[in-house]
Protein backbone atom coordinates (compact mmCIF):
# COMPACT_ATOMS: atom_id res chain seq x y z
CA UNK A 1 0.00 0.00 0.00
CA UNK A 2 1.44 3.32 -1.04
CA UNK A 3 1.90 5.48 2.45
CA UNK A 4 0.47 8.64 0.55
CA UNK A 5 -3.05 6.62 0.33
CA UNK A 6 -4.81 7.11 3.61
CA UNK A 7 -8.09 5.68 5.40
CA UNK A 8 -10.75 7.86 4.95
CA UNK A 9 -10.56 8.34 8.41
CA UNK A 10 -7.02 9.32 8.53
CA UNK A 11 -8.17 13.06 7.00
CA UNK A 12 -10.49 14.85 8.79
CA UNK A 13 -12.88 17.65 7.30
CA UNK A 14 -12.47 20.91 7.08
CA UNK A 15 -13.65 23.02 9.72
CA UNK A 16 -15.83 26.41 9.07
CA UNK A 17 -15.56 27.35 12.79
CA UNK A 18 -12.76 25.39 14.22
CA UNK A 19 -13.56 23.99 18.08
CA UNK A 20 -12.28 25.29 20.93
CA UNK A 21 -11.00 22.29 22.50
CA UNK A 22 -10.32 18.56 21.44
CA UNK A 23 -9.90 15.45 23.25
CA UNK A 24 -7.74 12.58 21.53
CA UNK A 25 -6.38 8.68 22.61
CA UNK A 26 -3.07 7.45 21.34
CA UNK A 27 -2.98 3.62 22.49
CA UNK A 28 0.02 1.84 23.46
CA UNK A 29 2.48 0.07 20.95
CA UNK A 30 5.09 -2.61 20.75
CA UNK A 31 7.96 -1.06 19.18
CA UNK A 32 10.61 -2.91 17.19
CA UNK A 33 8.70 -6.00 16.88
CA UNK A 34 11.87 -7.49 17.51
CA UNK A 35 13.40 -7.60 14.29
CA UNK A 36 12.56 -4.07 13.03
CA UNK A 37 14.75 -1.67 15.19
CA UNK A 38 12.82 1.77 15.11
CA UNK A 39 11.64 0.88 11.93
CA UNK A 40 8.69 -1.47 12.96
CA UNK A 41 5.75 -1.24 15.49
CA UNK A 42 2.23 -2.21 15.97
CA UNK A 43 -0.39 -0.59 18.30
CA UNK A 44 -2.20 -2.70 20.67
CA UNK A 45 -5.88 -2.14 22.35
CA UNK A 46 -6.78 -1.46 25.81
CA UNK A 47 -3.62 1.19 27.36
CA UNK A 48 -3.01 4.79 26.13
CA UNK A 49 -2.21 8.35 26.96
CA UNK A 50 -5.13 10.99 26.36
CA UNK A 51 -4.89 14.39 26.05
CA UNK A 52 -6.97 17.88 26.10
CA UNK A 53 -5.64 20.77 23.88
CA UNK A 54 -7.74 23.84 23.91
CA UNK A 55 -7.12 26.58 21.40
CA UNK A 56 -5.68 29.81 23.14
CA UNK A 57 -5.11 33.05 21.51
CA UNK A 58 -1.99 33.59 23.28
CA UNK A 59 1.07 32.39 20.79
CA UNK A 60 2.80 29.60 22.78
CA UNK A 61 2.25 26.03 24.04
CA UNK A 62 1.48 25.74 27.47
CA UNK A 63 0.61 22.38 29.58
CA UNK A 64 -1.76 22.70 32.23
CA UNK A 65 -1.05 19.68 33.89
CA UNK A 66 -0.44 15.96 34.12
CA UNK A 67 -2.49 13.57 35.57
CA UNK A 68 -3.11 9.42 35.90
CA UNK A 69 0.04 7.27 36.08
CA UNK A 70 3.01 9.30 35.55
CA UNK A 71 2.87 12.95 36.78
CA UNK A 72 6.15 13.59 37.56
CA UNK A 73 7.06 14.72 33.83
CA UNK A 74 7.89 18.47 32.64
CA UNK A 75 5.43 21.36 32.34
CA UNK A 76 8.21 22.86 30.07
CA UNK A 77 6.69 22.34 26.68
CA UNK A 78 10.34 22.76 25.14
CA UNK A 79 11.66 19.73 27.93
CA UNK A 80 7.87 17.36 27.06
CA UNK A 81 7.75 15.20 24.30
CA UNK A 82 4.14 16.21 23.82
CA UNK A 83 4.75 19.88 24.27
CA UNK A 84 7.62 19.85 21.91
CA UNK A 85 5.42 18.41 19.63
CA UNK A 86 2.99 20.69 19.49
CA UNK A 87 5.60 23.31 19.10
CA UNK A 88 6.90 21.70 16.31
CA UNK A 89 3.56 21.95 14.61
CA UNK A 90 2.53 25.82 15.29
CA UNK A 91 6.08 26.68 13.72
CA UNK A 92 5.51 24.70 10.70
CA UNK A 93 2.03 25.93 10.52
CA UNK A 94 3.09 29.74 11.25
CA UNK A 95 0.03 29.73 13.64
CA UNK A 96 -1.22 33.25 15.07
CA UNK A 97 -3.50 31.43 17.57
CA UNK A 98 -1.07 28.47 20.71
CA UNK A 99 -2.92 25.51 22.34
CA UNK A 100 -3.12 24.80 26.13
CA UNK A 101 -2.56 21.05 27.07
CA UNK A 102 -3.34 18.58 29.32
CA UNK A 103 -2.36 15.40 29.81
CA UNK A 104 -3.69 11.74 31.13
CA UNK A 105 -1.40 9.53 31.22
CA UNK A 106 -2.26 5.77 30.58
CA UNK A 107 1.35 4.06 29.94
CA UNK A 108 3.77 3.56 33.21
CA UNK A 109 7.39 5.34 32.62
CA UNK A 110 10.28 3.44 30.97
CA UNK A 111 7.50 0.72 30.35
CA UNK A 112 8.34 0.07 26.53
CA UNK A 113 4.94 0.03 25.73
CA UNK A 114 5.63 4.11 23.89
CA UNK A 115 4.56 6.11 26.02
CA UNK A 116 6.30 9.02 24.99
CA UNK A 117 5.04 8.64 21.81
CA UNK A 118 1.76 7.93 22.90
CA UNK A 119 1.71 11.59 24.51
CA UNK A 120 2.79 13.14 21.48
CA UNK A 121 0.08 11.62 18.99
CA UNK A 122 -2.67 12.05 21.47
CA UNK A 123 -1.94 15.59 21.43
CA UNK A 124 -1.17 16.27 18.10
CA UNK A 125 -4.56 14.65 16.71
CA UNK A 126 -6.36 16.80 19.70
CA UNK A 127 -4.29 19.95 18.41
CA UNK A 128 -4.77 18.73 14.17
CA UNK A 129 -8.94 18.68 15.14
CA UNK A 130 -9.03 22.50 16.23
CA UNK A 131 -7.50 23.16 12.58
CA UNK A 132 -9.00 25.04 9.92
CA UNK A 133 -7.97 22.54 7.38
CA UNK A 134 -6.67 19.41 9.47
CA UNK A 135 -4.05 17.77 8.21
CA UNK A 136 -4.18 14.12 7.15
CA UNK A 137 -2.41 11.65 9.68
CA UNK A 138 0.85 11.02 8.04
CA UNK A 139 1.78 15.31 7.67
CA UNK A 140 1.53 14.99 11.75
CA UNK A 141 4.40 12.42 11.97
CA UNK A 142 6.79 15.00 11.69
CA UNK A 143 6.13 16.71 14.63
CA UNK A 144 5.62 13.95 16.69
CA UNK A 145 9.24 12.94 15.69
CA UNK A 146 10.45 15.85 16.95
CA UNK A 147 8.79 15.21 19.71
CA UNK A 148 10.16 11.93 20.33
CA UNK A 149 13.36 13.12 20.04
CA UNK A 150 12.77 15.19 23.36
CA UNK A 151 12.33 11.43 25.75
CA UNK A 152 14.89 9.42 23.35
CA UNK A 153 17.65 11.44 22.11
CA UNK A 154 16.55 10.10 18.71
CA UNK A 155 14.22 10.71 15.67
CA UNK A 156 12.72 6.96 15.63
CA UNK A 157 8.99 6.52 14.03
CA UNK A 158 8.23 2.93 15.12
CA UNK A 159 5.69 3.74 18.04
CA UNK A 160 4.78 6.82 16.27
CA UNK A 161 3.83 5.26 13.25
CA UNK A 162 1.66 2.33 14.43
CA UNK A 163 -0.39 4.69 16.76
CA UNK A 164 -0.99 7.16 13.90
CA UNK A 165 -2.51 4.81 11.34
CA UNK A 166 -3.09 1.68 13.84
CA UNK A 167 -1.91 -1.45 13.01
CA UNK A 168 1.61 -2.77 12.09
CA UNK A 169 3.43 0.24 10.24
CA UNK A 170 6.57 0.16 8.93
CA UNK A 171 8.18 3.84 9.65
CA UNK A 172 11.36 5.47 8.05
CA UNK A 173 13.00 9.14 8.62
CA UNK A 174 10.03 10.11 5.73
CA UNK A 175 7.42 7.77 4.85
CA UNK A 176 4.50 5.48 7.31
CA UNK A 177 3.80 2.43 5.28
CA UNK A 178 1.06 0.10 7.25
CA UNK A 179 1.10 -3.37 6.72
CA UNK A 180 -2.09 -5.73 6.41
CA UNK A 181 -2.21 -8.76 8.72
CA UNK A 182 -4.69 -11.34 9.14
CA UNK A 183 -6.99 -10.44 11.66
CA UNK A 184 -6.71 -13.88 13.90
CA UNK A 185 -3.30 -13.02 14.56
CA UNK A 186 -2.54 -11.72 18.16
CA UNK A 187 -0.27 -10.21 20.48
CA UNK A 188 0.28 -10.75 24.01
CA UNK A 189 1.79 -8.05 25.69
CA UNK A 190 3.02 -8.22 29.60
CA UNK A 191 4.64 -5.15 31.30
CA UNK A 192 6.47 -5.76 34.65
CA UNK A 193 6.56 -3.76 37.51
CA UNK A 194 9.90 -2.11 36.65
CA UNK A 195 11.31 0.47 35.08
CA UNK A 196 13.58 0.86 32.47
CA UNK A 197 14.86 3.99 30.85
CA UNK A 198 15.03 4.30 26.95
CA UNK A 199 18.44 5.74 26.74
CA UNK A 200 19.71 2.87 29.09
CA UNK A 201 18.47 0.45 26.76
CA UNK A 202 20.03 2.22 24.07
CA UNK A 203 23.42 2.78 25.92
CA UNK A 204 23.09 -1.28 26.02
CA UNK A 205 23.64 -0.98 21.97
CA UNK A 206 26.82 0.57 21.81
CA UNK A 207 29.59 -1.30 20.63
CA UNK A 208 30.81 -3.27 17.33
CA UNK A 209 28.30 -5.84 15.72
CA UNK A 210 29.51 -8.57 13.36
CA UNK A 211 28.48 -8.30 9.38
CA UNK A 212 27.32 -11.51 9.81
CA UNK A 213 24.48 -10.27 12.26
CA UNK A 214 23.01 -7.27 10.29
CA UNK A 215 22.80 -10.17 7.62
CA UNK A 216 20.91 -12.38 9.71
CA UNK A 217 18.43 -9.73 11.13
CA UNK A 218 17.94 -8.07 7.64
CA UNK A 219 16.96 -11.84 6.77
CA UNK A 220 14.78 -12.28 10.08
CA UNK A 221 13.15 -8.97 8.86
CA UNK A 222 12.34 -10.03 5.52
CA UNK A 223 10.52 -13.19 6.36
CA UNK A 224 8.72 -11.11 8.56
CA UNK A 225 7.23 -8.51 6.40
CA UNK A 226 6.34 -10.78 3.65
CA UNK A 227 4.35 -13.05 6.11
CA UNK A 228 3.13 -10.60 6.89
CA UNK A 229 1.87 -8.85 3.44
CA UNK A 230 1.07 -13.11 2.14
CA UNK A 231 -0.48 -13.71 5.65
CA UNK A 232 1.95 -16.71 6.12
CA UNK A 233 2.29 -17.32 9.62
CA UNK A 234 5.23 -20.01 8.56
CA UNK A 235 7.40 -17.25 7.40
CA UNK A 236 6.90 -15.15 10.33
CA UNK A 237 7.72 -17.92 12.52
CA UNK A 238 11.02 -18.11 11.00
CA UNK A 239 11.86 -14.77 10.43
CA UNK A 240 10.71 -13.33 13.86
CA UNK A 241 13.67 -13.66 16.03
CA UNK A 242 16.12 -11.05 17.45
CA UNK A 243 19.39 -11.59 16.73
CA UNK A 244 20.97 -7.95 17.03
CA UNK A 245 19.51 -6.08 20.02
CA UNK A 246 17.71 -8.42 22.23
CA UNK A 247 20.91 -10.23 23.03
CA UNK A 248 22.62 -6.69 24.25
CA UNK A 249 19.09 -5.74 25.81
CA UNK A 250 18.02 -9.55 27.55
CA UNK A 251 19.98 -8.51 30.57
CA UNK A 252 18.59 -5.74 31.49
CA UNK A 253 15.36 -6.98 32.30
CA UNK A 254 14.51 -9.52 34.98
CA UNK A 255 13.91 -12.79 33.99
CA UNK A 256 13.91 -12.58 30.50
CA UNK A 257 14.44 -15.77 29.47
CA UNK A 258 11.75 -17.53 31.61
CA UNK A 259 9.01 -14.88 30.27
CA UNK A 260 10.45 -15.12 27.06
CA UNK A 261 10.66 -19.58 26.89
CA UNK A 262 6.73 -19.13 28.15
CA UNK A 263 5.63 -17.10 25.55
CA UNK A 264 7.30 -19.41 23.13
CA UNK A 265 5.67 -22.28 24.75
CA UNK A 266 1.91 -21.62 23.87
CA UNK A 267 2.83 -21.70 19.79
CA UNK A 268 4.25 -18.17 19.45
CA UNK A 269 5.13 -17.31 16.29
CA UNK A 270 8.00 -15.52 18.00
CA UNK A 271 8.46 -13.21 21.21
CA UNK A 272 11.06 -10.99 22.06
CA UNK A 273 11.52 -7.35 24.27
CA UNK A 274 9.04 -4.32 22.95
CA UNK A 275 10.28 -1.13 22.53
CA UNK A 276 12.98 -0.59 24.95
CA UNK A 277 11.31 -3.16 27.39
CA UNK A 278 11.06 -4.46 30.10
CA UNK A 279 7.72 -5.82 28.38
CA UNK A 280 7.92 -8.66 26.51
CA UNK A 281 5.71 -9.70 23.83
CA UNK A 282 4.80 -12.77 21.46
CA UNK A 283 2.90 -13.20 18.58
CA UNK A 284 0.13 -15.78 18.10
CA UNK A 285 -2.07 -16.95 14.98
CA UNK A 286 -5.27 -17.09 17.61
CA UNK A 287 -6.02 -15.11 19.95
CA UNK A 288 -6.62 -18.07 22.53
CA UNK A 289 -2.95 -19.28 22.15
CA UNK A 290 -2.29 -14.98 22.98
CA UNK A 291 -4.51 -15.31 25.68
CA UNK A 292 -3.37 -18.16 27.31
CA UNK A 293 0.54 -17.11 27.28
CA UNK A 294 -0.03 -14.03 28.61
CA UNK A 295 -1.16 -15.58 31.74
CA UNK A 296 2.35 -18.11 31.35
CA UNK A 297 4.20 -15.03 30.88
CA UNK A 298 2.62 -13.15 34.32
CA UNK A 299 3.32 -16.02 36.31
CA UNK A 300 7.11 -16.22 34.95
CA UNK A 301 7.95 -12.99 36.33
CA UNK A 302 5.77 -13.41 39.55
CA UNK A 303 8.43 -17.02 40.30
CA UNK A 304 11.23 -13.88 40.00
CA UNK A 305 8.75 -11.98 42.28
CA UNK A 306 7.37 -9.46 39.67
CA UNK A 307 3.76 -8.20 39.31
CA UNK A 308 2.43 -7.19 35.93
CA UNK A 309 0.07 -5.84 33.95
CA UNK A 310 -1.14 -7.90 30.74
CA UNK A 311 -2.93 -7.39 27.14
CA UNK A 312 -4.24 -9.26 24.52
CA UNK A 313 -4.41 -7.22 21.34
CA UNK A 314 -5.08 -8.23 17.70
CA UNK A 315 -1.90 -6.95 15.97
CA UNK A 316 -4.62 -4.77 13.37
CA UNK A 317 -4.79 -2.90 16.92
CA UNK A 318 -6.08 0.58 16.92
CA UNK A 319 -5.70 4.06 16.15
CA UNK A 320 -5.46 7.34 17.87
CA UNK A 321 -8.88 8.92 17.62
CA UNK A 322 -10.55 11.91 18.71
CA UNK A 323 -12.81 11.13 21.95
CA UNK A 324 -15.73 13.00 23.97
CA UNK A 325 -13.26 13.73 27.30
CA UNK A 326 -10.44 12.77 29.29
CA UNK A 327 -12.97 9.85 30.95
CA UNK A 328 -11.14 6.30 31.12
CA UNK A 329 -14.92 5.87 29.65
CA UNK A 330 -14.17 7.78 26.34
CA UNK A 331 -11.54 5.40 25.22
CA UNK A 332 -11.94 3.97 21.83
Amino acid sequence: MNSSLLEPAMAPPRHATPPQVAFAFAPASVGNVGVGFDLLGHSVAGAGDRAEVRRIDEPVVRIAAIRGCVTELPTDPRANTAGTALLSLREALGLRHGFELTLHKGIALGSGMGGSAASCVAALVAANALLAEPLPREALYAFALDGEAVASGSRHGDNLGSMLLGGLVLATHDRLLRIDVPAAWHCALVHPHVVLETRRARAALAGHYALGEFVAQSSNLALVLAGCWRGDAALVREGLKDVLVEPRRAPLIPHFAKVKQAALDHRALGASISGAGPSVFGWYDNRADAEAASVAMQAAFAEGGLDSDAWVSPVNGPAAALIDSLDVESQP
